[in-house]
């Protein structure tokens, strides 16, 4: 990752001004926890990293065909939050594990609403800054992919997109990026993180639906 940015002329680190408007909203943000009782708790990781002249981008991955659960699917690296660990504790670990990305506590920004999801997870969004010296190391055996996307393909023009489902009263969120279309609950987290991060507008997703696809 280092090695990459460095060919390229990319800066090592965010640019301030973007960083430090990113960490007053979040930290403006009034973050609402979903209590649910048997629901499992989960984090998952908004790393931004530095893509050319210091704008910040994020990381997003494919997960392996292979994995047992949502496999072949974009994600933000994330899992279950273990007994005695925080969110922002269990998104930095995932982070490590997925993506050999270590980040000390404080690289978190705030937090980001949790998410509940049909398949009975609850859902801590964790935001996180990296200062561009670090390396991945992708884990293949849960990650197919990563891919850095500028944060500013998150307000292109049609994103997001809302779309009926038959199956629900809720409208089903959606991101066309990279080709193809990113869906909740990661496309609900992206989403709440550009009003928030970008516009400081405290929209919620609570309501917003995933696909049928996901349900399991």
């Amino acid at each position: 990752m280092r090695g990459r940015r460095e060919a390229e002329g990319d800066p090592l680190g965010i640019d301030p001004a973007f960083l430090a408007a990113f960490r007053d909203r979040l930290s403006g943000f009034p973050h609402r926890s979903a209590v649910t009782e048997g629901l499992r708790h989960a984090a998952v990781a908004v790393t931004l990293v530095p893509g050319r002249s210091g704008h910040p981008c994020f990381l997003l991955t494919l997960r392996t065909a292979t994995l047992r659960a949502h496999a072949g699917q974009f994600a933000l690296p994330g899992g279950r939050v273990d007994a005695g660990e925080t969110a922002p504790d269990a998104a930095r670990r995932e982070l490590a594990e997925e993506l050999g990305l270590a980040l000390g506590p404080s690289a978190v920004l705030g937090l980001l609403d949790d998410y509940v999801t049909r398949s009975g997870y609850r859902i801590t969004p964790v935001v996180l800054a990296g200062d561009g010296r670090e390396s991945l190391r992708p884990n293949p055996a849960e990650v197919a992919q990563v891919h850095t996307v500028a944060v500013s393909e998150l307000d292109r023009p049609g994103v997001p997109e809302l779309v009926t489902i038959p199956e629900s009263e809720r409208p089903v969120v959606r991101l066309p990026l990279l080709g193809a279309c990113v869906y909740a609950p990661t496309a609900a987290v992206l989403y709440q993180f550009r009003e928030v991060a970008l516009h400081a507008r405290p929209t919620r997703v609570a309501h917003l639906e995933q696909p049928v696809f996901a349900w399991r």
